[in-house]
């Protein structure tokens, strides 16, 4: 059984995520304790829950101590089938977390996952946006050989939710290596600014804009869609995601959200600055999806490689957790400024 003590590193959900996700591609019976332990709010809130109980769907998992506010968790996998599964969240808990627990078992089930996401938040604080993972995540694990489709029906804000999602992935028979240490030069920025029944305020127009100023600021040209979506009348909100993509294939992201009486040229600003430090630096891949490839690129056997601006919590808890969990090794060193994140051949 895989012992894993939730209070440890950063203490927060990135442990209970993938320990449930490692814990269904080993098919080894999970026990965690102090979940969520250093947060404001320990143990499960309702997007926590959700995520263990589609995890369980995905895997035939059995639980103990699923419910809200638990802060200790007995998950107990059966294998790995697939099929079509229904989550909803309840409240504007973020859809994308839940993904990012889900996804990696989906790429190792025995047929096609079709994962339907409801009542939950594509865009909330502290995590990205539905479209950060759209163009940039799942793009990235395109690469490791994951084919994904996602597809978002319903956009969702704090604090009532209601956004929608399905994600069909494809299984993998085998996870390809990731390996990217040269920056290149940069082709292209591209973008999708979003809002939702605040058309009348150019919201999306003026969150475009504003980009588009810091981007033209550092010598890079912009194009951003535009969306004024209608898809949900039951919450406004806003959001906007740049990619960059260079010549030697290195995706990078930057995302925000609108939030109350945050300007729209604030969030513009804000995700440009965002994209903006990731280019400066010369990463090969950004801040978030640093820690995001970290499962993917530990269950493969090859070596895979890649270059981040900047250790995060995230990043240092899922390194620590894979090593734990799975026996890999990982080498963290520094090329200049970056951090160069290898997982070593096995």
């Amino acid at each position: 059984m895989l012992k894993i003590d939730g209070s440890q590193k950063s203490g927060s959900g990135t442990i209970l995520r993938l320990s449930v996700a490692l814990a269904g591609i080993l098919n080894e019976p999970l026990h965690i304790y102090n979940i969520r332990q250093r947060r404001s709010q320990p143990g499960l809130r309702p997007q926590h829950l959700e995520a263990v109980l589609t995890a369980a769907k995905i895997c035939n998992a059995e639980t103990r101590g699923a419910r809200l506010g638990s802060r200790e968790l007995w998950f107990k996998p059966t294998g790995i089938v697939g099929g079509d599964v229904r989550a909803e969240i309840g409240t504007a808990g973020s859809i994308p977390m839940l993904l990012l627990t889900v996804l990696p078992l989906c790429a190792f089930a025995r047929k096609t996952v079709r994962v339907h996401v409801t009542k939950g938040g594509t865009d909330v604080r502290h995590a990205p946006t539905i479209n950060y993972i759209k163009h940039v995540l799942l793009p990235l694990l395109g690469r490791m050989g994951l084919e994904t489709k996602l597809n978002v029906q319903k956009y969702g804000y704090y604090p009532k939710g209601m956004g929608e999602i399905s994600l069909e992935v494809q299984p993998c028979s085998e996870l390809k290596p990731f390996r990217l240490e040269t920056f290149g030069s940069v082709e292209e920025v591209k973008g999708k600014s979003v809002c939702t029944f605040l058309a009348e305020r150019e919201v999306a127009e003026r969150q475009a804009r504003a980009a588009d100023k810091i981007l033209e600021a550092h010598g890079y040209e912009g194009q951003v869609e535009i969306m004024n979506d209608t898809s949900n009348p039951l919450q406004k909100g806003s959001s906007l995601v740049l990619w960059a993509k260079t010549g030697t294939d290195v995706l990078l992201g930057g995302d925000a959200i609108g939030e109350l009486r945050k300007p729209s040229e604030v969030v513009g600003r804000e995700a440009a600055e965002n994209l903006f430090k990731e280019i400066n630096a010369e990463a090969t891949v950004d801040i978030h999806s640093a820690d995001m490839l970290v499962p993917y690129v530990a269950l493969v056997q090859s070596k895979s490689v890649y270059l981040c601006r900047t250790i995060t919590q995230h990043l240092d808890t899922n390194i620590w957790l894979a090593k734990k969990v799975l026996g890999v090794k990982f080498e963290v060193g520094r090329v200049g400024s970056l951090h160069r994140i290898e997982k070593v051949e096995a």
